[in-house]
């Protein structure tokens, strides 16, 4: 198998699974009282997973008067696709007409795929694949979940609700090679867990995100030899 053929395969793979969440997303938003179209809607122009349910989670909860704090909640978890734009702008290039569409579709999965590609053409093959997959399956699952919303029952008994965790999971799990790369996931997830019942939806993210940069930076669990190490002097990592 070539390593385009190779990417393309894991690119489908988080679409699959990521796709396949969607339907949990529009039977929510349609029991949370929204419309059909109106649950589409925002998969079209807001989509990103994450914020979408946190919407459609404190929409349901006080109706058109959270209306403000759903919006604010949807928009603290966006403000994650911030740092993945910086991330990526040098991986996508390109005219600005094509860094607009990009930033559409510059999400967790595209992401993360696209990152741990090693060539810079590969990266590229895996965040479009990954990004205009994702959304293509992304709308078509949520029309389908409004639609028969009711006669899915709840999301969960099929296990939808880890399709995405486990896609993160099948990404993330080939990079746990160094003590420094398992730290930072494990700090991360650690202050994440525990902040999630105190804090706003969204703000256990930007936490650990910081967390995950002070660990990084300063290296504290890694080699002195590791060339990966960000303070690594260059007689060290010969």
């Amino acid at each position: 198998m070539t390593a385009e053929r190779e990417v393309w395969r894991e690119a489908l793979g988080v679409v699959l699974a990521t796709s396949a969440y969607g339907v949990s997303f529009g039977a929510l938003a349609v029991a949370s009282g929204l419309d059909v179209w109106q649950a589409c809607v925002l998969s079209l122009l807001m989509f990103t997973g994450g914020s979408q349910f946190a919407f459609v989670g404190v929409f349901a909860a006080g109706g058109l008067a959270a209306l403000p704090s759903a919006i604010a909640s949807a928009a603290l978890l966006g403000v994650r696709n911030v740092a993945y734009g910086m991330r990526m702008s040098p991986i996508v290039g390109g005219k600005p007409l094509r860094r607009a569409a990009a930033a559409h579709f510059t999400i967790d999965e595209s992401t993360a795929v696209a990152i741990s590609q090693d060539d810079p053409r590969l990266r590229q093959v895996g965040f479009w694949v990954t990004g205009v997959g994702i959304f293509v399956g992304w709308n078509i699952t949520t029309l389908i979940g409004a639609l028969v919303g009711d006669v899915l029952g709840d999301p969960r008994t099929w296990g939808l609700d880890a399709a995405a965790a486990a896609a993160f999971l099948a990404l993330l799990w080939p990079r746990l090679r160094r003590r420094q790369a398992i730290a930072v996931g494990v700090a991360a997830a650690v202050v994440a867990a525990a902040l999630t019942p105190f804090l706003l939806p969204g703000l256990p993210v930007l936490v650990a995100a910081v967390v995950a940069i002070v660990v990084g930076w300063f290296n504290w669990l890694g080699r002195a030899g590791d060339p990966s190490a960000p303070h690594a002097r260059p007689e060290e990592s010969a």
